[in-house]
């Protein structure tokens, strides 16, 4: 821990700034939720590489969600005229939104993990004859 950086956090100014940056983060994950969307229809298309690299980007964003989340709650502790109240009230709503977003496209993509291409071609015939039984039952 003696080698953890010390966060700076940012001055009211910088609100504007990351308040963009969050709108593209929620941009970046409904992205991520549309390319494995597509994928639920036939899952084994995706590789494992895809989603690993879909869970590792995601992961690593839910943890800088709770950086922007915490910044949001500095500023709204600070003396704010309403407009800039208005403001740090929206960003927060980003960030929450950011937030609901990753967690959904991680559950989704810990899903289709299990059905990724690599993953099918471990499996033996009877427990794919199983898995497709299985599947067909439910529709």
């Amino acid at each position: 821990m003696a080698n953890r950086k010390e966060l700076t956090w940012q001055p009211i100014s910088m609100l504007e700034a990351l308040a963009q940056h969050v709108e593209e983060s929620v941009i970046m994950v409904r992205e991520q939720r549309a390319i494995l969307e597509r994928g639920r229809a036939t899952p084994s298309v995706l590789d494992d590489a895809t989603v690993a690299r879909v869970k590792r980007t995601l992961t690593q964003m839910a943890a800088d969600n709770e950086l922007f989340a915490e910044q949001g709650r500095r500023w709204a502790a600070e003396d704010l005229t309403p407009a800039r109240r208005d403001q740090v009230e929206r960003y927060a709503a980003l960030v929450a939104e950011t937030q609901n977003e990753t967690t959904e496209v991680l559950a989704l993509a810990d899903d289709l993990a299990k059905g990724a291409i690599e993953t099918v071609l471990t499996k033996s015939d009877i427990e794919l004859g199983i898995e497709a039984f299985l599947h067909d039952g439910k529709h």
